[in-house]
């Protein structure tokens, strides 16, 4: 007798195999962090990696548009491991070298669609590793451990609180064009997750305030609620689901950090202002 199909949830995913995908990158990133913190770059590094691969292959899928995938992987290691000991100043420099870079290399094959290619290449280095090198200027700091938890556990707060209010309450779409899922119920469930997070983390992991915390935790819920509707509009404009299939239950790699590459800059300079390095 062949088993009856697993039947996603209601908010579209198969809910039992994003738990388990879920959790074991949980264990990962936690367990990078509390061993060795150059164990998190390098899951880090491994992380851009995959998800530069993946959207590189979502634009030629989508668009036909190639983008210099060898120039964007080496680009981003450098940006990713040039934050450590060089801190903006490193992160800046290889950047621009990514950027120059890619507009040399695409005029090997000729005008046609070059300012198409070299902006799809541009866009890439910025989305991806640009932005996930941010974690790396939070981690760098003297109390970059509790920073960077910070971070990520008001991402995981939102991501819940959003889930389970969007499951149970939500009823008004907040962008039925753009995400047809997302409801004004879930950011609310969102923010009350975040907020809290946000006040317990600046205080008991980075001895701030735990209003500022929480209006950290709030303004965090935003940025990766925004970082969530933007890689919705790039799969739309690309006509895909998902950037790719490595993980179970979410999609590509990609498709998990949406949220969190735009955050990464948020975070970095909500932090830098709320909780300043000394």
């Amino acid at each position: 007798m062949v088993p009856p199909a697993r039947r996603p949830s209601r908010a579209g995913r198969d809910l039992a195999a994003a738990i388990a995908v879920g959790t074991a990158l949980g264990v990962v990133i936690l367990s990078s962090l509390l061993i060795e913190r150059h164990f998190f770059v390098g899951v880090l590094a491994v992380a851009t990696a995959v998800a530069t691969w993946e959207l590189a292959g979502a634009l030629r899928r989508g668009a036909g548009i190639e983008v210099p995938l060898g120039v964007l992987l080496l680009g981003g290691q450098a940006m990713v491991w040039l934050s450590w000991p060089y801190g903006l100043r490193g992160l800046a420099v290889s950047f621009a070298v990514t950027a120059l870079a890619v507009l040399l290399w695409r005029m090997r094959t000729g005008a046609a669609h070059y300012v198409r290619d070299v902006t799809a290449g541009l866009f890439t280095a910025a989305y991806v590793p640009l932005f996930c090198s941010f974690t790396i200027l939070m981690l760098v700091a003297d109390d970059g451990l509790g920073r960077v938890l910070t971070f990520l556990i008001c991402g995981v707060a939102s991501d819940v609180g959003g889930y389970a209010a969007g499951v149970l309450l939500g009823r008004h779409a907040m962008a039925p064009t753009i995400s047809p899922k997302k409801s004004w119920e879930g950011f609310a469930g969102s923010q009350v997750a975040g907020m809290l997070a946000g006040a317990l983390c600046v205080h008991l992991l980075l001895g701030g305030v735990w209003w500022a915390g929480a209006i950290t935790g709030a303004l965090l819920v935003v940025s990766a609620t925004l970082g969530d509707l933007v890689e919705s509009m790039v799969k739309r404009d690309l006509g895909i689901k998902d950037m790719g299939t490595l993980l179970p239950g979410h999609g590509g790699l990609l498709d998990r950090m949406d949220s969190l590459l735009p955050t990464a800059v948020v975070a970095w300079v909500l932090l830098s202002i709320v909780v300043p390095v000394s």
